[in-house]
C-alpha cells in the first residue's frame, strides 16, 4: 500500500522498462494525466474535495449513538486501486473516488468522515462487530448481502474490458471474444460473465474463450503489452483511470456487473437494521440534486457510472448455487 504499489498498478510495462512517458506524471504536484488531453488528476494529498453542507432535517435522520458522537465510521478498502481507493502522492493519505462520496455524505449529515482501511473481508467484519457504521468499498448490491446488509446506491456497477491502444476491437458480448485470449482477475463478477461467454460460443460452435489469471495488475498489463493477451476485463473505474493514465490502451466495450437483465449498482453498505440507511440515501439524492456528487465523480472521470437518484436495497445481483 505505498507508493511503488500504485506506480506498479499504472505502469504498462514493456521488458523492465516502465514506460512513465505514457501519463505526463507531476511529481512536485502530484498529479496524473487523464482524461482528454491537458487534464489531469489530483494525486496530491491536499485534495480540494468537493464538501458538502450540513442540513438539519438530514441530520436528524442519524440514530442518537452516531450523531452524538459526531464521527461516521467508514471502511474502505486496503488494497491501492485508483481511482476508488488509493494513496495520494505522500504514501499516507488515503484519496479516491470512494472518500469523496463517502466525506459529501458525512458532511450532509452533519459527521465528521473517519476512514480505515481494510481488506474486503474485514470490511464486512467490521460492520457485523459495529466498528464501522458503513462501507464505501465498491460493493455491489447483491440478494445475497441484503440478507445482512442494507444499501444506499451511488455509482453504477460498470465492467470494461481494455485492450491495446488501435486494436479496431469493439466487444458487445460473446461472439466478439470468441478465440480471444482475455486475462481476468478470479472468483469476480466479470470472470462468471466471461465463462458465461465462452460457453455460449462452445455451444453455438464457436471457439472458447482462453481465460489468463495474473496475481499483479502488472503482469496483467505487461501481458497485455507484449501481445499475450487481446484483453482485460476488470472494474470500468480502474480501467477508466488506467486508460486516461497510461496513454498505451483503450476500452474495447462497457458491461452492466449485473450481467444480461440486470444493471448492478454500487452502494454505501451498513449493517442490517442500524437505523443509517435512510439517512445515506437522503444525503446522496441531496448532492446528486445539488450538483456535488456529478462534480465528484467527474474529478474522477466516473461520469458514465452516474445514478439519478439513491436507492435502498433495489433488486440485486442473484444468488448463484453453490
Amino acid at each position: 500500500m505505498n507508493r511503488r504499489t500504485l506506480t506498479a498498478a499504472l505502469a504498462l510495462a514493456a521488458g523492465s522498462v516502465l514506460l512513465t512517458a505514457c501519463g505526463s506524471g507531476d511529481a512536485a504536484t502530484g498529479s496524473v494525466a487523464a482524461g482528454p488531453p491537458g487534464s489531469k488528476i489530483n494525486t496530491g494529498p491536499d485534495q480540494h474535495r468537493v464538501r458538502g453542507q450540513r442540513d438539519p432535517a438530514l441530520a436528524a435522520l442519524v440514530p442518537a449513538r452516531v450523531r452524538d458522537a459526531g464521527v461516521l465510521r467508514i471502511g474502505v478498502g486496503a488494497d491501492s486501486s485508483p481511482p476508488l481507493t488509493f494513496y495520494a502522492s505522500d504514501d499516507r493519505t488515503l484519496i479516491g473516488v470512494e472518500e469523496d462520496l463517502a466525506t459529501l455524505v458525512a458532511d450532509t449529515l452533519g459527521l465528521k468522515a473517519e476512514f480505515t482501511p481494510l481488506s474486503w473481508e474485514n470490511l464486512f467484519v467490521g460492520l457485523d462487530s459495529g466498528r464501522l457504521d458503513a462501507v464505501f468499498s465498491n460493493v455491489t448490491v447483491t440478494e445475497e448481502r441484503k440478507e445482512k446488509y442494507d444499501f444506499a446506491t451511488y455509482r453504477l456497477d460498470e465492467l470494461a474490458l481494455e485492450t491495446k491502444k488501435g486494436s479496431g476491437w469493439r466487444v458487445r458480448g460473446a461472439k466478439d471474444v470468441a478465440g480471444r485470449t482475455v486475462a481476468v482477475g478470479s472468483g469476480t463478477n466479470q470472470e462468471k460473465i466471461l465463462v458465461e461467454w465462452s460457453e455460449e460460443n462452445e455451444k453455438a460452435g464457436r471457439k472458447p474463450v482462453d481465460i489468463k489469471y495474473f496475481q499483479k495488475s502488472s503482469d496483467t498489463y505487461l501481458a497485455l503489452q507484449s501481445g499475450r493477451i487481446d484483453g482485460y476485463f476488470g472494474p470500468n473505474p480502474s480501467v477508466a483511470y488506467h486508460v486516461g493514465t497510461a496513454g498505451l490502451t483503450e476500452v474495447a466495450g462497457t458491461f452492466s456487473g449485473g450481467g444480461r437483465g440486470l444493471q448492478g449498482e454500487i452502494a454505501a453498505t451498513t449493517k442490517k437494521g442500524s437505523g443509517l440507511v435512510g439517512a445515506y440515501a437522503a444525503a446522496l439524492r441531496k448532492v446528486i440534486d445539488d450538483g456535488r456528487y456529478g462534480k465528484v465523480l467527474a474529478r474522477w472521470g466516473l461520469g458514465g457510472e452516474a445514478l439519478k437518484t439513491s436507492r435502498i436495497n433495489p433488486p440485486g445481483l442473484p444468488k448463484t448455487a453453490n
